[in-house]
């Protein structure tokens, strides 16, 4: 995996000159338990890695899509882990797409706020002797969020969206998701309610990550 800095460098010069630098993949249809979706596979050629794309409904204009960004949780998504709340929010947006006839879901291959799953199960033993997950991160030599969001606008764009209606907590993450002819119209709120093997976690998310939570 490319260097945190290197990857954004390379996704800047490359947005600067019109270059694209992902292609779609392999696409087919998904029915899910919510309801039926068409996955779609991009492939990044700056960093090499393979992200995806659920989109319900027919999205028409593309003005005033609704969509969320979710980056890759293994612990969460598919373990269940009760240690935050990546799962039910996936669940959530899931319902929520179909429960508005259309939208999109882009699942960026981005474990851990972007340090992989290795990292973030020794961040994970960090945090069981105290550390919060941004200084479980740092301890690592990691910053606390080096997650990068260029190819989430390359992506939508060529599914023809040109207007989202972010599901997001993170109002720092209107700048990442928007540029290039996309642009956010709305954020929508995607809260769990805090539990007490969360509550640490999701204050933590709203003290110094910025995300805007109510339950904590």
């Amino acid at each position: 995996m490319l260097n945190w800095l290197t990857r954004r460098a390379l996704s800047a010069w490359r947005r600067a000159q019109g270059k694209p630098f992902v292609t779609r993949a392999a696409a087919a249809k998904l029915p899910t338990e919510y309801g039926e979706f068409d996955i779609v596979v991009y492939e990044d050629s700056v960093d090499p890695q393979t992200h995806v794309a659920l989109v319900h409904g027919d999205l028409g204009s593309g003005e005033n899509v609704i969509v969320r960004v979710h980056s890759s949780c293994v612990t969460g998504d598919i373990f269940h882990s009760a240690r935050c709340d990546c799962g039910p929010q996936l669940d959530m947006a899931m319902r929520r797409i179909v429960g508005e006839g259309r939208g999109v879901l882009l699942y960026l291959n981005q474990e851990g706020r972007g340090i992989g799953l290795a990292n973030k199960i020794r961040a994970y033993s960090l945090q069981d002797v105290g550390f919060d997950t941004v200084e479980a991160n740092e301890r690592l030599g990691f910053p606390a969020d080096r997650r990068e969001y260029g190819v989430s606008v390359r992506m939508l764009l060529d599914l023809g969206v040109r207007s989202i209606r972010l599901l997001s907590n993170n109002p720092l993450k209107l700048a990442g998701v928007s540029g290039d002819g996309l642009s956010v119209s709305e954020r929508i709120p995607i809260e769990i309610p805090a539990s007490d093997l969360t509550r640490r976690y999701l204050k933590t998310k709203k003290d110094k990550l910025g995300h805007e939570l109510t339950s904590v």
